[in-house]
């Protein structure tokens, strides 16, 4: 099925400089490169700024404009481990690659602190992530997982809060406890986005847009085929992730784009954004189904939320989003929504992302499943240092194993859409 595109402009293109602004050019002709890369979002973004600054000559293709997928309308949270969770990833590659795992997730954090730092991108960053619980056995769930960081993974940054301590950072009466983290944090998705297409550009690396990626050809040069012109190069990287498409069957299999939406209020003044997140910071709750929300910059509430697996967009989108927002700021019931809006993301079976290789010269990265706004710049550092013969981390990540959903083209949707059922009623008890 092919995805439709995003039903709403969002809060992050109107606050954008960069959005009004022309688009970059499309690429017309034939050109040659070092290395071509498939997809302007951060991954895209990330691995063209690393292989340029090795030397590589480099030019990455755009269908739209930079961060128009999942990277620059997300919730802008970044937040550590994997979506898959360790103790899954343990049953899948044993404890010593889990961890190692796990402290890539840990790198990725870091990596887009000094990304932003180094290249000076002004996309509002801001620290501290909690993680929240809305019943018992959730307290449960997050002493457990404090537990195991600290124990099994030595990583003390997160810390259990009661339901005292939590009223620090979050004033809902929905919650029971959480744990945060001041090591994760959140952003603004386009602005980071657009920043390190930018730094990719001053490194030497060349970025067209409104160019889409027809199909490739494999060999020892491959070839991108465009609708206006062609790259001849010696190396593709493949980041197109929800909308990778008829551009790769085989990749399209593995993953299945889900729908996920976001509403923002009308700006508030200091002390009432405050008196709702006292410590700015980001916050998601432990349901399947989960609520995730934080401050912007200029004072918006933003709220996410629902989930689409039939690629089809909830009715009356703003007014469900508001309800749910009501429900857990039930002081904030007089608040616009100002925007809304919601796009796609790629998960796949195990919810473990999915890098390798179509051929010895042809890469990809893909199944980030909602854990993608750091995990995405990391995997670009890790194709840039595979591509240059050193590829030990970037197949920790390939090793995974992963498989097609079941159902063929035509039933992988319907039958995910049941399977969801359970986790919907999962997080009534």
């Amino acid at each position: 099925m092919r995805l439709r595109s995003p039903p709403a402009p969002s809060y992050y293109a109107a606050s954008s400089p960069e959005a009004a602004e022309p688009s970059r050019p499309a690429l017309a002709g034939e050109r040659r490169a070092d290395v071509a890369i498939i997809g302007g979002g951060i991954a895209g973004c990330s691995a063209a700024l690393h292989l340029a600054q090795r030397g590589y000559d480099v030019v990455l293709l755009e269908a739209h404009r930079v961060g128009y997928g999942a990277s620059g309308r997300s919730g802008g949270q970044l937040i550590f481990g994997l979506a898959a969770g360790q103790k899954s990833l343990v049953a899948q590659v044993g404890r010593e690659n889990a961890r190692r795992l796990f402290d890539m997730s840990v790198e990725a954090l870091d990596l887009t602190q000094s990304l932003i730092r180094d290249h000076r991108i002004d996309c509002d960053y801001r620290p501290n992530h909690v993680h929240v619980a809305t019943k018992p056995r959730h307290l449960q769930e997050l002493r457990e997982w404090e537990h195991e960081l600290h124990h099994e993974y030595g990583y003390a940054s997160a810390r259990l809060l009661n339901r005292n301590e939590l009223a620090e950072h979050v004033r809902s009466d929905s919650y029971l406890g959480g744990l945060i983290d001041p090591r994760s944090g959140h952003l603004h998705p386009l602005k980071y986005t657009q920043g390190l297409a930018r730094a990719a550009e001053a490194a030497g690396a060349h970025i067209f847009e409104q160019t889409t990626a027809l199909r490739f050809t494999e060999g020892g040069e491959v070839t991108v085929h465009t609708e206006r012109g062609l790259v001849r190069c010696r190396h593709l990287a493949l980041c197109a992730n929800a909308y990778v498409g008829m551009l790769s069957p085989r990749l399209a299999r593995r993953i299945l784009g889900v729908g996920t939406y976001i509403i923002a209020t009308r700006p508030m003044d200091d002390a009432r954004a405050r008196a709702l997140l006292p410590s700015d910071a980001a916050v998601a709750d432990l349901n399947w189904i989960l609520d995730y929300f934080r401050l912007s910059a200029d004072r918006r509430l933003l709220f996410g939320g629902r989930v689409s697996y039939s690629a089809l967009q909830p009715p009356r989108l703003a007014e469900s989003m508001r309800a749910r927002l009501v429900r857990v700021f039930p002081q904030a019931a007089d608040l616009e929504v100002e925007y809304a809006w919601g796009g796609y993301l790629d998960i796949t079976m195990s919810r473990a992302p999915d890098f390798g290789r179509l051929a010895p010269n042809i890469f990809y990265l893909q199944g980030f499943s909602g854990h993608g706004m750091s995990l995405t710049a990391l995997a670009g550092r890790l194709v840039a240092e595979a591509l240059s013969g050193t590829a030990e981390r970037f197949d920790v990540i390939a090793r995974l194993p992963h498989r097609d959903f079941p159902g063929g083209a035509l039933l992988r949707r319907p039958s995910l859409v049941l399977a969801m059922l359970y986790y919907r009623l999962k997080d009534l008890l």
